[in-house]
């Protein structure tokens, strides 16, 4: 039984439906964005996810930097790390990193004797269409969907059936952000319904080539969003707009008219609305206090408007049976695990096995990658097949399946429901005839 379901977990492809990639031309150009590593060399594998569990670990912050500093050579850097490798190797972070570095590389470990030929096997494998390698041959992914991380609210990729793009709102109520949102629309703002211009401006411009619309507004406040009549903040928006200071209560308000003017309009294009919930990258400034409110703020968007699809991303860990019970309440509500099975791979399969016999079947999505750097993607996906494997065996095991059923949910919650909800074919179709410029 486990090795018919392992066989079909394994052959059959996913539809990525969260990932930060860079474009493969910025990779091959070594042209990183300024806040992220400049080192073009081995450490870019691990450059993301793992880089906190490092300082987590108790690495100096000083040996953290010069692990990513361009100024230390590749072959130097493996001492800054390795008093600190053996604790954060099985973490899944860790796992995600050796899996793409054995199936990459040939790497089976990382040491001083295998050092070499990773620094070796990284400057090999950069080549053009190495992307669509780790992605489709390796990865068995379809497709991706892309949250651009540049400071662009839809980038205009170069593969764009791939590396499909989701358009980003946070910068349309957070703030709002005059200068990246404003900007290129060439709109003078003056008053709010200039702004809602502007949120127009990219919609009309982006709507039918984005999949989603991304907001990570949740690393700030509670996504307890209300709806704010325009009259009512009119005056805020003014204030904004003169650069005065606002009150924590004005920039609520403020925030909470326009997530839902940039939410209404995404509704009208067909755009499911994707929303971080739960854990948050880095270190050392996460509070759970917050992040505890997530599921009855779920709730409460999802009641507010029944017609909008939320998509709740990275199954709001560590509060992850409460979102079970918001996407079986809720017909506009859907789970994504995203990111889920690097921070805790077993809390992602006990999460998988529950949604399965709680709520319905065709609101999950069971993996993206999240990631910056492409290779670990790979090492992500092959976590996320075992785990789903894994769940799937469990609950015939244990009775709740037969082995029929869990068979037959395997193409939907690896791909069925990604195409379905984020009409992937129209896109596809559309993204095919694209002429950027």
């Amino acid at each position: 039984m486990r090795k018919e379901i392992f066989q079909k977990v394994s052959k059959t492809p996913f539809i990525d439906t969260h990932e930060h990639l860079l474009e493969e031309k910025e990779r091959l150009a070594g042209t990183f964005p300024s806040w992220w590593s400049q080192s073009d060399d081995w450490t870019v594998v691990l450059s993301h996810y793992i880089a906190s569990d490092m300082l987590a670990a108790g690495m100096p912050q000083k040996s953290w930097d010069k692990f990513y500093s361009p100024k230390i050579a590749p072959l130097d850097k493996w001492a800054l790390l390795e008093p600190y490798w053996p604790a954060i190797k099985n973490t899944g972070y860790g796992q995600a990193i050796r899996i793409a570095l054995r199936q990459l590389y040939d790497v089976e470990e990382l040491s001083a004797k295998t050092i070499k030929k990773v620094q070796s096997g990284y400057e090999s494998l950069r080549r053009p269409g190495f992307y669509r390698h780790i992605l489709c041959d390796l990865a068995k992914i379809e497709s991706c969907q892309v949250n651009c991380l540049t400071g662009k609210p839809f980038n205009e990729s170069d593969m764009p059936r791939l590396l499909m793009q989701d358009l980003s709102i946070m910068g349309m109520f957070e703030g709002p952000d005059l200068e990246q949102f404003g900007k290129p629309t060439g709109i003078k703002v003056s008053s709010l319904s200039d702004w809602h211009r502007v949120i127009d401006w990219w919609f009309n411009k982006y709507g039918k080539y984005a999949v989603a619309v991304k907001s990570q507004n949740a690393y700030k406040r509670d996504i307890d969003y209300k709806k704010v009549p325009a009259e009512k903040v009119e005056a805020i928006f003014k204030k904004r707009l003169d650069v005065q200071p606002l009150t924590s209560k004005e920039k609520k308000m403020l925030e909470d008219h326009l997530f839902w003017y940039a939410v209404e309009k995404a509704t009208k294009f067909n755009l499911p609305v994707k929303l971080h919930t739960g854990y948050y990258a880095g270190r050392n400034e996460m509070p759970l206090s917050r992040l505890i409110n997530n599921p009855c703020s779920a709730t409460d968007l999802c009641r507010t408007s029944l017609e909008t699809n939320f998509v709740f991303m990275h199954i709001c860990y560590p509060y992850y049976e409460e979102m079970i019970s918001v996407a079986k309440q809720y017909t506009n509500a859907h789970i994504d695990m995203c990111w889920a099975w690097i921070i805790n791979p077993v809390a992602a399969k006990d999460f998988l096995k529950k949604y399965l016999v709680t709520a319905p079947a065709n609101k999950i999505l069971t993996f993206g990658g999240d990631y910056i750097p492409v290779e670990p993607v790979l090492g992500h996906a092959v976590i996320a097949r075992r785990g789903i494997a894994l769940a799937l065996s469990e609950l015939v095991e244990e009775g709740w399946l037969s082995l029929e059923n869990a068979l037959e949910m395997i193409d939907p919650i690896m791909h069925g429901n990604a195409r379905r909800i984020f009409n992937l074919a129209g896109k596809a179709k559309t993204l095919g005839r694209v002429k950027w410029g």
